[in-house]
């Protein structure tokens, strides 16, 4: 077990806590706890800080619903500052964000972007949105569901024909296809990538709890 006098706070008796979204990696929050709130939050395992305005202890989700569920708390090499890792069960902010870091203050224009699924769903959803000339994205929107289904179809069939020849950077060329046809079959029947997560984790709890019968037969 930690011992949480190595931890160095403050002179007002406050450590800073960097909250971050363990299943995206994104930053929601920068907040403060002092000894009391840490310890309320390894004994709940969920997060509670020191609020600094209203000089009290404050139980994130208390009064909103949108708890914090503590995965890990780690401290930094000079042991004066956390990150809590948590799964959330609403918005991070105040505002209804998901995020209390949304203002844009500068962004690099000669850096692209991060590419990640997410970014890739939201170009895709875009396209539905603000429909635009000469998109291919536009296209299979404008087409409907049975011309989305049929480009699953054959991109899954170009699939199994790439890796049956064991051609690696074929299959890898098909998979991609596969994937951007497959986004947006989900986005025009309303499925988010959430909604495939939260299904394959329910199918990773049920398999470890099988795997754990067996061993213990």
């Amino acid at each position: 077990m930690f011992d949480i006098e190595k931890l160095k706070f403050d002179e007002k008796g406050l450590i800073p806590a960097i909250v971050v979204d363990d299943e995206t990696g994104k930053v929601l929050t920068l907040a403060y706890m002092n000894k009391e709130s840490l310890k309320i939050s390894l004994e709940k395992k969920l997060t509670c800080f020191w609020s600094r305005s209203r000089q009290e202890l404050w139980l994130k989700g208390e009064t909103s619903g949108n708890y914090q569920h503590i995965v890990s708390i780690t401290a930094d090499c000079d042991m004066d500052a956390l990150t809590v890792r948590v799964r959330k069960d609403g918005p991070a902010c105040h505002t209804g964000e998901d995020t209390c870091f949304f203002n844009t203050v500068f962004e690099n224009e000669e850096i692209a972007p991060a590419f990640s699924v997410q970014s890739l769903v939201d170009t895709i959803e875009g396209r539905k949105l603000d429909p635009k000339e000469g998109s291919y994205t536009t296209y299979l929107f404008e087409k409907g569901i049975d011309k989305i289904l049929k480009k699953v179809g054959e991109e899954s069939t170009e699939v199994i024909i790439a890796g049956k020849a064991n051609d690696k950077a074929e299959t890898i060329y098909e998979i991609s296809d596969l994937m951007y046809h497959v986004l947006v079959l989900m986005i025009e029947m309303g499925i988010s990538v959430d909604d495939i997560m939260n299904e394959l984790k329910s199918r990773h709890v049920i398999d470890h709890k099988v795997k754990q019968e067996k061993m213990t037969k």
